[in-house]
C-alpha cells in the first residue's frame, strides 16, 4: 500500500511539469458578440460573468488551473466551449450560423443547461438567478428576431 501511495505521489509531482497553455488569442473587439449586437451593459455583464470564460478568447483561468490534472480538464472545457461557440469571433460566423448559435444560447439558458453545473464549483458568481435567465432569454429572443430580419432582407 505504501509503495502505491509513493507511486501516485511521484506521478502527481511529475505531471505538474506538463502545464496547459493559458495564452488567450488576441482580442478582436470588432468581431465580439457584445459589440456587434450592441448588448446593453447589464446583459453584457451577465454574459461576461457566466459565459466568457469558456466561450470567448477572454478566459480568466482560476487558481486550480495551475494544478494538473485539474488544469487539463479546465483546458478541455475551454477548448470545447470555444469550438462550439466563441463570442469573441462571432462576427466571422455567417448570418445563418449566427442565428443557429443564438437559438442554441436561448435553448441552453431556458433549459438551464448552461452554465454547466461543474463550472459553478469554482465560479459561484456565474450561477444565474431566475431573473437573470429571464433577462437573457428576452435578450436572445430579440437578437434572434433582429438576425432573422437581417437574413430576410439581405437575401
Amino acid at each position: 500500500m505504501k509503495k502505491v501511495l509513493v507511486v501516485i505521489l511521484v506521478a502527481f509531482i511529475m505531471i505538474q511539469f506538463f502545464p496547459i497553455d493559458k495564452t488567450n488569442p488576441a482580442p478582436t473587439p470588432g468581431m465580439d458578440f457584445l459589440k456587434i449586437k450592441n448588448t446593453p451593459d447589464p446583459i453584457a455583464k451577465i454574459i461576461r460573468t457566466s459565459c466568457y470564460d469558456c466561450h470567448s478568447n477572454e478566459t480568466k483561468y482560476p487558481w486550480y488551473s495551475n494544478i494538473s490534472p485539474a488544469s487539463w480538464v479546465v483546458k478541455n472545457h475551454i477548448n470545447e466551449g470555444r469550438k462550439h461557440l466563441n463570442f469573441s469571433t462571432f462576427a466571422v460566423y455567417e448570418s445563418k450560423r449566427q442565428l443557429h448559435k443564438i437559438e442554441e444560447c436561448l435553448e441552453m439558458i431556458e433549459k438551464k443547461e448552461m452554465p454547466l453545473e461543474s463550472y459553478y464549483l469554482g465560479h459561484q458568481n456565474a450561477k444565474l438567478t431566475d431573473e437573470q435567465r429571464t433577462a437573457l432569454s428576452q435578450y436572445f429572443k430579440k437578437v434572434k428576431e433582429d438576425t432573422e430580419r437581417n437574413i430576410m432582407f439581405n437575401k
